[in-house]
């Protein structure tokens, strides 16, 4: 059975409306309705079948759950320059946040300096979702043992208008402050960030069970 078939021999109508509520950028249309994990279950099966590698190769897709399934066969790969190259050919067509955010290779923490000289070039793209995706990576996959101060550099110097990557900016920078406090704080004692997304990643960061509440106190100061 092909994806296409098997998403809308499952699919829930309940769930298509909800999620096009949460995705304003997709045409509703396009959403068959059919859940992450469920995509994601059906991806580990379908990753060793041949027909997928002529799958990820036709693109643009007609449907959401297409991309989805696109996002997890890369995502499954094993191949770090494989991954690269796919990675490539696909986020041109990423036009919303989930496909984008659940795109997370764990190749990656096997080869993280070279993936991050790919980030280092992608983050500077005009693609919105190419951003997005490098932030949402380096939040992932760079905020523990591969952090340095060069990682928040990287995030701090986006400068764009786009909502969903200054969202992604403030969601990345929430974590640094659970994560990388004493490397991280500065930014916001010297008011480095924007206004919406200081505040967003104040607001994001204070909502934690992981950050102590007398540092939650002190992060109320460096509202604008």
């Amino acid at each position: 059975m092909k994806p296409i078939d098997y998403f809308f021999e499952i699919k829930d109508d309940k769930y298509r409306d909800f999620t096009a509520k949460l995705l304003p950028t997709v045409d509703p249309k396009t959403i068959i309705g059919v859940k992450i994990p469920d995509v994601k279950a059906y991806a580990k099966k379908y990753v060793k079948d041949e027909e997928s590698k002529q799958f990820i190769n036709k693109l643009p897709h007609d449907y959401m759950e297409e991309y989805l399934l696109h996002a997890q066969i890369i995502s499954l790969n094993k191949n770090i320059d494989e991954v690269i190259d796919l990675l490539d050919k696909f986020l041109p067509y990423v036009n919303n946040w989930s496909v984008c955010d659940t795109i997370k290779p764990t190749i990656i923490k096997k080869y993280p300096d070279k993936f991050l000289s790919v980030i280092k070039k992608w983050i500077k793209s005009k693609e919105e979702y190419r951003v997005r995706f490098c932030i949402v990576i380096l939040l992932n996959y760079y905020l523990d043992d591969n952090f340095s101060d060069e990682i928040n550099e990287l995030v701090l110097n986006v400068k764009r208008d786009e909502f969903y990557i200054n969202m992604a900016r403030a969601w990345y920078f929430s974590f640094a402050l659970i994560k990388q406090y004493d490397k991280t704080i500065h930014i916001f004692e010297e008011g480095l960030l924007d206004k919406w997304t200081n505040n967003k990643s104040i607001q994001k960061a204070r909502e934690s069970f992981r950050i102590d509440n007398n540092i939650k106190e002190i992060l109320l100061k460096y509202k604008k």
